[in-house]
C-alpha cells in the first residue's frame, strides 16, 4: 500500500500489527517458505479488501463492516481481516457466491504455483482482489489478470485493489473461457471449485505453464504440455470453495445412502466420493478407498489428452481412473 493510502487508512498502523500476527502464524505453519510470498502476505493489507464480510452463526451469517458505528464492532471486524480463516463476501439468497480465502491455503496454492520473476498469471475468480493483489506484488501489475463473471464483483476488486496501489487487467468474463485477450500465460490459478479442467485454459498457456486449481475437495497441480496435454498430482491440503459459475456444468452430487457413518464423516473419502461422482458408483468407491488404505490426496492424480480428462490413483494408466467432464468413459478393475 502506497504511503498516501496509508495516511488515509484509519485502520493502517493496528492492521499492520494483526498482518504482522497473521505472517508469524502462517510462517510457523510451514507455508511460507519463500521470502518473496512471505513479503507479500506482509505487506499487502488484507482488510482493505473486505470493507464487510460475513461469518457463519446459528441460522445464517453475521455481517462485520469497517464502518460499523459501534466500536467494538469495527474492532472485530478488522481482527476477524487478520484471521486465518476464509471470509464471506457475497451472498445471493442466502448463499455465498464469493469470498476471501483462507491465508493459510491461498499461501500453499500461492507457493504451489511456482512463479518465477516475469511470470504471466491468470487468475479464475476475482472475489475480493487481495489473491490479485498478493500475485501483482510478485510478479507485477502488469503481469496479472483476474476474471470474474459478475460485473458487481469485478468493479469491487478493482476498487480495493486501486485503495491497495495495485492495477491488474479485472476482466468480467466467464472463468471457464479463460482470458485469450490477455493470453498466453505462464501460469494459470484458481479460486473456485471446478468439476473439471477447462478445455480453454491449456489452450491460452504456455508450455510447462503450470495450473493449481481446486478439484473435488482437495488442490491440483498441472504442468502443461500443450493446447491437449497436462498432467499433475493433488497436494496433500483439502480446500472448499464456492463452485465455479458460468457455463461450466456442475459436479453431480454424490449419493451417500447406505454408506457408513464413519465413511461419510472421513475427509479422505469424501475427497474420493466427490471426485468419482457420476463414474463410480458409492459403493465401489468404499471398497476401494478401505482396500487402499485410505489413500492421501497425494496419490491422486488427474490426466487430459486432447477431449478426454480422468482422475487416478497411483499411476494414469493404472487400474484405477475415473472420467472427468461430461464425456468419455472410466476405467476400473477390482
Amino acid at each position: 500500500m502506497g504511503a498516501a493510502a496509508e495516511r488515509q487508512d484509519p485502520f493502517a498502523e493496528a492492521a499492520a500489527e494483526a498482518r504482522h500476527r497473521l505472517v508469524t502464524e502462517l510462517a510457523a505453519a510451514g507455508v511460507l517458505p519463500d521470502p518473496a510470498w512471505r513479503a507479500a502476505f506482509e505487506e499487502v493489507p488484507r482488510h482493505l479488501f473486505v470493507p464487510y464480510y460475513y461469518v457463519g452463526v446459528m441460522g445464517g451469517y453475521e455481517r462485520l463492516w469497517r464502518d460499523d458505528p459501534d466500536p467494538e464492532g469495527r474492532w472485530q471486524w478488522l481482527e476477524g481481516a487478520y484471521e486465518d480463516r476464509p471470509l464471506g463476501t457475497r451472498l445471493r439468497d442466502g448463499d455465498l457466491v464469493s469470498s476471501a480465502s483462507q491465508p493459510s491455503l491461498m499461501a500453499e496454492m500461492l507457493h504451489a504455483l511456482d512463479v518465477r520473476d516475469g511470470d504471466t498469471v491468470l487468475e479464475i475468480g476475482a472475489g475480493s482482489g487481495y489473491n490479485a493483489a498478493l500475485l501483482a506484488h510478485r510478479v507485477g501489475d502488469e503481469n496479472v489478470t483476474t476474471v470474474d463473471l459478475d460485473t458487481d464483483i469485478t468493479d469491487a476488486a478493482r476498487a480495493h485493489l486501486e485503495e491497495a496501489g495495485h492495477h491488474p487487467a479485472v476482466v468480467t468474463g466467464d472463468g471457464a473461457r479463460g482470458c485469450p485477450g490477455r493470453a498466453p500465460f505462464d501460469r494459470i490459478i484458481a479460486t473456485c471449485a471446478l468439476p473439471s479442467v477447462p478445455e480453454a485454459w491449456l489452450a491460452q498457456c504456455r508450455p510447462d505453464a503450470c495450473v493449481v486449481a481446486p478439484l473435488s475437495t482437495g488442490v491440483l497441480r498441472l504442468r502443461v504440455q500443450d493446447a491437449e496435454h497436462a498432467e499433475g498430482r493433488f497436494l496433500h491440503t483439502s480446500a472448499y470453495f464456492v463452485p465455479l459459475r458460468g457455463g461450466t456444468p456442475a459436479a453431480p452430487e454424490p449419493r451417500t445412502g447406505g454408506l457408513p457413518r464413519r465413511a461419510l464423516d472421513a475427509d479422505l473419502f469424501r475427497f474420493l466420493l466427490t471426485l468419482t461422482s457420476g463414474s463410480l458408483d458409492p459403493y465401489e468407491a468404499y471398497a476401494l478407498w478401505q482396500r487402499e488404505r485410505r489413500p492421501d490426496r497425494e496419490r491422486y492424480g488427474v490426466t487430459v489428452r486432447g477431449d478426454r480428462q480422468w482422475a487416478w490413483l497411483d499411476d494414469p494408466e493404472g487400474p484405477y481412473s475415473w472420467s472427468l467432464g461430461a464425456s468419455g468413459r472410466s476405467r476400473q478393475v477390482y
